[in-house]
């Protein structure tokens, strides 16, 4: 445990703005390389995917908190809003280049919404991550109390749509896709079993805002 002892040290002096911050400047790097023809012959289609698959890692990255902390012993409980906040933005940067690059008609993306598998999963992901979202916040933990827990729990339907849209959108049977859809279905799995096995405390006066416990 001195390593995860160590980790938790570390983690506990690192502000959150550092997963802020990295995530504009890799959309804005991303954009700019499709602005001076970096992405190929479809830039487009390229930060489409680039966006999405950020918003993926980083909804991978937030359920892998809990089996970390419950299994290693690593606590990075308190970047766990950071990382939630940063996947949303991927995922709104990934929509609005889909809508106002791609399509580049409202009557278009509805009908690609009703009509393309892919892209209906996609967009009710979207709108369970959007009310986790706006209260991500301590004034929403404040009001809704317990309810802001369950609320939070939109975020594994979310996840599992998110692993289905990716899967649907590429052509043929892709590793990258399933290897992803399979790391969330086992995040998934490990909080069921967690919820079935007694909470151990890991960390030696380590306290863990009640907010944060889901």
């Amino acid at each position: 445990m001195r390593l995860a002892d160590a980790l938790n040290r570390a983690v506990r002096r690192l502000p959150a703005w550092p997963v802020y911050a990295g995530s504009a400047a890799y959309a804005g790097w991303m954009f700019w390389r499709g602005v001076a023809g970096g992405l190929g012959a479809n830039p487009v289609e390229a930060l489409e995917h680039a966006y999405g698959e950020a918003a993926l890692y980083l909804l991978i990255a937030g359920l892998a908190v809990t089996p970390l902390r419950r299994i290693a012993g690593v606590n990075l409980i308190r970047l766990r809003r950071a990382i939630g906040l940063a996947c949303f933005f991927f995922v709104v940067v990934h929509l609005l280049t889909w809508a106002v690059l791609d399509i580049q008609s409202i009557s278009r993306v509805w009908a690609d919404i009703v009509k393309r598998p892919y892209i209906t999963v996609g967009m009710a992901g979207f709108l369970m991550l959007l009310p986790l979202a706006l209260t991500s916040n301590d004034w929403s933990v404040r009001r809704l109390g317990p309810a802001w827990r369950r609320l939070h729990r939109l975020v594994y339907p979310a996840a599992i749509l998110g692993g289905v849209h990716y899967l649907l959108l590429v052509k043929g049977w892709q590793m990258k896709p399933m290897v992803m859809l399979a790391l969330i279905a086992g995040l998934l799995a490990l909080r069921l079993l967690f919820v079935r096995t007694p909470r151990r405390p890991i960390l030696r006066g380590a306290a863990v805002p009640a907010e944060s416990q889901r």
